[in-house]
Order: structure tokens, then sequence, then C-alpha cells
């Protein structure tokens, strides 16, 4: 089938290129054909492969928008309008199936990323006095960062939480060979467990290999170093209820006990004194530490761009039951400027260019890493800690607000105050479906006269994506 094709083809014939290793590595132009056996022939060539891969990271279905829409609509937040399959309506609603374009783009496009990982890491293992040895060492770590941010959006997706049975389900084929061919496509999946130990392993190796900082604050935020692996460590970590290392990972980038919270060595990352500039004005701060740079030249249109579907069309809009109707999230909260009145219903505006769409789409903040260093912390029994990085994260947007002893005074408590801020915090970037599956919750029914989605437990098949229909059909060794 073609999409499943694309995913051990798509580098042969086509290999970014940038005119200056000052641009983002995804800025990229297209370059002639190249064989299989000249790609890795000169270090043009080679970056241009590096370039290729962060590409597919920015595609549509993937971190361009798609999958961040998907995470986020699947919880209780928003109320779909227009019942559109094209726009994720299958998604808001749980009632994907195995052929549905949701399930099977969205595994295309990380797989793409995973080959064109594997591909550089064994090519480059490969080749001798091309690039500096400097060099071959930062773009394997660049390309296992990739692998391990595209094998993490796959898990949490397609297969049963960690914490469900300690990993112990059917997680994903866990591919770690190039292939340009689809003469390999049977492969058996392995367990989820496995599946977040290479996430790990690739993540400890990228951290090892990257660069502390690059040479200015535009790849900073599109290109992976060193904060870049640890901070998706912390994700990767809270994922598991590995509360430990979450926070061992997390006193790297946030070493001190309270506020002003800032990473001390690399990039100074640190919260922005508004959270509007990061949307708005200044996309490369050092509160950015991964983001998709889009541009005029280099931009998502119409039904693939996020600031299409959730602002300029208006297909989705806030659930007055879900996070818009909390008490947490006062009228006064700078982050209410996000939302939209048009007519009697509150759409989101934090993608909120019109064509061409070129806010960036971010990945990871610092705020993020914050919120998942205060649970960590609060699950450990560390409250004091676990509350002033809550209180960093809140008071920047609203600083007259007030936590109550009910909302922060016990472990418990605390926790769901810092899974409310993060449902605040980070709407709309793709984290609320998986902070819901990770705690084995229930997704919430939602739904208004017009369009309804029933509650879906964490016992239902539905609970997860199901295999697409695609990689079921040319992978005989798959299954449930």
């Amino acid at each position: 089938m073609k999409y499943r094709k694309h995913i051990y083809t798509f580098l042969l014939p086509l290999v970014a290129v940038v005119s200056s290793c000052n641009k983002s590595l995804l800025d990229t132009t297209p370059e002639a054909s190249l064989s299989s056996s000249s790609i890795f022939s000169t270090a043009k060539r080679i970056e241009g492969l590096v370039n290729g891969m962060y590409g597919d990271l920015k595609a549509a279905n993937l971190y361009g928008g798609r999958y961040l829409l998907f995470q986020d609509v699947r919880g209780e937040e928003f109320l779909n309008i227009t019942a559109s399959l094209y726009t994720g309506y299958e998604t808001w609603g749980n009632s994907n199936t195995s052929g549905s374009n949701d399930v099977n783009y969205v595994w295309t496009a990380a797989y793409a990323v995973v080959n064109d990982a594997n591909i550089l890491i064994s090519g480059l293992n490969g080749v001798s006095g091309v690039i500096t040895d400097s060099l071959k060492k930062q773009y394997v770590a660049e390309a296992r960062f990739a692998r391990a941010l595209s094998y993490f959006s796959l898990i949490t997706l397609y297969s049963k939480p960690y914490n469900a049975d300690a990993g112990a389900s059917r997680g994903l084929p866990l591919r770690l060979q190039a292939e340009l061919s689809s003469g390999n496509n049977d492969l058996a999946a392995s367990s989820v467990a496995a599946i977040y130990q290479q996430i790990i392993t690739d993540l400890d190796s990228a951290e090892a290999g990257l660069p502390q900082v690059y040479s200015s604050d535009l790849l900073n935020t599109t290109r992976a170093h060193k904060s870049t692996a640890i901070a998706l460590k912390t994700r990767v970590y809270l994922n598991k209820g590995d509360y430990d290392k979450t926070i061992a990972e997390a006193v790297k980038l946030v070493p001190q006990t309270s506020a002003p919270f800032k990473t001390t060595t690399g990039v100074q990352h640190a919260l922005q004194s508004s959270i509007a500039t990061l949307f708005s004005s200044n996309y490369v701060t050092t509160e950015s530490i991964f983001s998709m740079p889009m541009t005029s030249s280099s931009s998502l249109s119409g039904q693939s761009a996020i600031g299409y579907i959730y602002y300029i069309n208006k297909e989705y809009y806030l659930n007055a039951a879900g996070i818009f109707g909390d008490s947490q999230w006062g009228s006064t909260d700078a982050r209410r400027d996000f939302l939209s009145l048009s007519g009697s219903k509150y759409y989101l505006k934090k993608y909120a260019k019109s064509s061409p769409y070129v806010d960036y789409i971010p990945v990871i903040r610092y705020a993020e890493v914050l919120l998942n260093y205060a649970e960590a912390a609060a699950k450990k029994g560390s409250l004091t800690l676990a509350q002033n990085l809550l209180k960093a994260v809140h008071s920047r947007s609203d600083a007259s607000y007030t936590f109550t002893d009910a909302q922060i005074g016990t472990a418990d408590a605390l926790v769901s105050t810092i899974l409310k801020e993060r449902r605040i915090e980070l709407l709309g970037e793709g984290f609320r479906s998986n902070d819901l599956l990770r705690n084995l919750q229930t997704i919430p029914a939602k739904g208004d006269a017009s369009l309804q989605s029933a509650a879906v437990s964490s016992s239902a098949s539905n609970y997860i994506f199901p295999l697409p229909s695609g990689e079921l059909t040319t992978n005989t060794l798959l299954h449930d």
C-alpha cells in the first residue's frame, strides 16, 4: 500500500539540504535524486539526510500538528462541530477502526522518522573521513533522539499504558534496522516494556552525544541538544511511573528548589515572563526546548494546519465541562487570552496566524519539565518542592491566584492540582489523552446537542488506537 511503501523508499529519491549551518535543519529544499550507494558520499548529502529526518518529524500527521490534535481531542477539553473525518472526528469520538485515516497516517509518519533515523545510524557507522568524528557523533545522537520521540509517540497511542501491567502488554514492531525496500515488513511486536527500554537507551545515548548548545536561538529551539534529550526523559519516566528517575533527570534542568527556576548548563532554559510571547512574537526563547518551525515557504496549509482546524475553521470549541470551566483557571489568568469568543462558543487561538500558518508548533517546553518534576516530587512526598514548581508555572500567568490547603496540602490533592495545571498550561499542545491513559483514568464522555462521544474505560478496546490496516496487511507477524 502506498503509505506503507513510503516508509522504506522516501529517502532515496529526495534529500533535503540547507545552504548554511546557521539555518534550522527543518528549513529544507530538495536536491537531485541520489542512489543508495552515494547518499553518504559527501558532507552535504549526509547533512541533507539529517534535514530530511527533521522534516519528517514536522509532517502534518506527526509533530506538524495532527499528533498533538489527536492527543488533545480524545480527551474532554474540546467539542467537535464539523464531524469531519479529515480533521480528527473519529479520534474525537474514540471510534477509530483499523482502516481510519488517523490511525494509519500517524503510524506511517512516525515509522518514517524511525527509518530515517535507522538509515542515518547505519550509514554513519560505515562512513569514514567524509565528516568529522564529532559531527558524526552528533548526527547519530540526533537520529537516536528522533527515533525515541517517534517510538514514544507511537506507544502512547497504539499500546496499553505501561502502568496497566508494568509494560507486559503488546507493544510495537521494534524496527532498528535501516530498510530500503519492503522485503522485511514482517516483524512481531515487542512488549511495551521493551519499547520503553529502547526509548530510554536511545535518549541516554542522545544525551551523551548531543551538543550542549548551538550557535543561535533558532537552532537551540529546532534541533536536539542535550537538554532536549533530558527533557524528553522526564516525560518518558513520568509515563512509566518511575518518579525517582523523573526527578533525577529533571534536576539536570531544574537544579533549584525554589523560584526562579533556570537551567545552569548548556542552553539557559527558563520560563518567559509572559506565555503569550511563546505563541506570538518570539518562538525561539529559552522556554521552547524543542519546536517545529514554520515559515512562509515551509509550512502546512488547509486541513493539515493545526491553526486552521482549531481557530480559522473553528472545528473544535472549548467544553464548559472541561478545564475551561474549572475555577483553577481564573478569569484574570493570562492564558485565557488564548481563547476567542465567537457567537456563544470559545475557541483556542494558541495557533492564531492565518495562511501561511507560520506559528511554531511546540513539542517540549520548560513549563512542562517543571510540571513533570512537580508531579514526581509530589508522588515522592516532597510537597514543598512540588508546590514551588506548580506555583512558578501558575503565577507566571496569574500572580494573584492563591492555592488553598485543600488543593495542595496533601500529596494526593497536590497531584490532582498539578494535573489540572497541566490541562491549563499545555492545552492544545498534545498532552490530555496521554495524561488520562498513563493514570489509567476513564476518558470522559463529552458532547453537545449535536455530537456526543461516550466515556471510554481503561479496559475498553478503544482506550487505545487499533493497529492500522496498512500495517496488518503487510506485516503478517503483527497481532494483538
